[in-house]
């Protein structure tokens, strides 16, 4: 490995690490972004450096992420991609807190949960990462209601953000948080909770189910998908052998049609043979590997192009 390979593993590795909680994982928000920035358009690439200056991480922590001498287009590349795994980085950061109740997953009642006040915020919201919409496979009634805020009602108002007349500190915070919501909701297991009798509040996205090979968790098998490496330029590698996401999918701009299509896939793909009732452990068979790859392939994809869309679109 190159030495400038060498430097981008280390730091990376920091980000990617700093939870263990994600969807898709560091390496799968970044292939997103990737995917995305490769659709931005010449103005708008500019737009977002200017706006990602902003983030208190990028004096302190992205900067010295880039190696000196790394070409202008590639070091705006980087950071766009390192900054959409931010509102995971900040669950190891002890200046953040955790608000909001279990663990700080589900949000507690009041204006602290809906704020939008940008980076004087120290709550790290770790409910704006999903949205858990309950299903059920043996007929437990009645299913838990939706908790908000989530995923889709800030992936709403971030992009009110982007299109107003707001603070570019406002819109740096914002814009940072939409590149990783825009992922999170594409994932699934981040779109859905399974209620049975055995979780009569849901199963967590997939969290409380576990899987004997490999050993994890449902999520976190899906999180990983896309790849776990903490090299850039195995993203980066990734991203380019990418399929171009379906181009009428990928006019699709309404967050609620993103929730549904990954909530569609978990009831039919993800909790399909061999995951079965209950909390496992299941060994999860090739063929069942070998789907779920390639539908997470698909939903990097379109996350990424979708991502492209609102900010080329909307972003002032």
């Amino acid at each position: 490995m190159s030495r400038v390979r060498q430097l981008i593993a280390v730091a990376l590795c920091l980000v990617l690490l700093s939870s263990t909680s994600q969807a898709w994982f560091g390496f799968g928000h970044m292939a997103v972004a990737y995917v995305a920035y490769q659709k931005l358009t010449a103005e708008k690439k500019a737009r977002v450096a200017v706006l990602l200056k902003k983030n208190p991480y990028y004096n302190t922590k992205w900067k010295a992420m880039i190696p000196a001498g790394t070409p202008a287009d590639q070091r705006d590349l980087m950071v766009f991609m390192i900054a959409a795994t931010w509102p995971d980085a900040i669950k190891g950061d002890t200046k953040y807190n955790d608000d909001g109740l279990s663990g700080g997953n589900r949000p507690a009642p009041g204006p602290v949960a809906w704020q939008n006040i940008g980076y004087s915020d120290l709550n790290r919201h770790k409910y704006w990462h999903f949205i858990d919409t309950p299903f059920t496979q043996d007929n437990t009634a009645p299913l838990i209601a939706i908790p908000a805020p989530n995923a889709e009602t800030e992936i709403a108002i971030f992009r009110q953000t982007l299109t107003s007349n707001s603070s570019d500190k406002l819109k740096s915070y914002d814009l940072v948080w939409l590149l990783h919501l825009v992922g999170d909701v594409h994932q699934p297991l981040h779109s859905t909770t399974r209620v049975s009798g055995a979780d009569l509040q849901g199963d967590n996205g997939g969290n409380s189910v576990k899987l004997s090979d490999p050993s994890k968790e449902l999520h976190a098998f899906w999180d990983g998908l896309p790849g776990d490496s903490s090299v850039v330029a195995d993203v980066i590698t990734y991203g380019k052998s990418l399929a171009a996401a379906d181009p009428v999918l990928a006019q699709k701009d309404d967050a609620s049609d993103w929730v549904n299509e990954s909530f569609d896939i978990a009831q039919k793909v993800v909790y399909s043979a061999p995951i079965g009732s209950g909390n496992g452990p299941f060994a999860v068979t090739a063929d069942y590997k070998d789907n779920a790859k390639k539908i997470a392939d698909q939903r990097v994809a379109l996350a990424g192009e979708r991502l492209a869309k609102i900010i080329n679109e909307e972003l002032k």
